[in-house]
């Protein structure tokens, strides 16, 4: 069991954290379609999932305009990045069990499961020390990448004219 005040501070930073390393991806965007900020922001927000932004961005990367260096540096951070968003959709779309003195016990997975014969939905995980501790991991992961794209924002003379 998980003191519930120690999951929901986790989850809201894990939620910032989150929020300001994809926020990241307009720079990222604008300099792969190398337009200005407004105009990739505009893209940004029209693209409404993150996984639709990652797209684009693994997307324009490969193409041969891309440099081959801009292009590891890129897709290397989106893998990191989609790796993440697991953890963030998990925590973002589970419903939380609590036990009897209101801590919670544990997370519920919304999503189906479905094969010729049955409908599954609702994976049920533990909310124990070793969940709080991949939380953590995941929290530090987000910040890490963060850094990585920052690095490469300042390292692109293009982009940091955009800060």
């Amino acid at each position: 069991m998980a003191a519930m005040s120690d999951v929901l501070l986790r989850v809201g930073r894990l939620n910032y954290v989150w929020t300001n390393t994809e926020s990241l991806l307009i720079y990222i965007i604008a300099h792969l379609l190398r337009v200005e900020k407004e105009a990739a922001i505009v893209v940004f927000l029209t693209l409404n999932t993150t996984r639709a932004r990652i797209d684009l961005i693994e997307r324009l990367s490969k193409l041969a305009s891309t440099s081959p260096s801009d292009r590891k540096a890129i897709l290397s951070a989106m893998s990191r990045l989609k790796k993440e968003s697991k953890t963030r959709n998990k925590y973002n779309h589970c419903i939380y069990s609590f036990d009897d003195k209101g801590e919670i016990s544990s997370t519920q997975l919304m999503r189906l499961v479905e094969d010729d014969k049955e409908i599954r939905y609702g994976k049920i995980e533990q909310m124990d020390a070793r969940e709080i501790d991949l939380l953590e991991k995941s929290i530090a992961e987000i910040v890490a990448i963060s850094r990585t794209l920052w690095a490469f924002i300042h390292a692109s003379p293009q982009i940091a004219g955009e800060l």
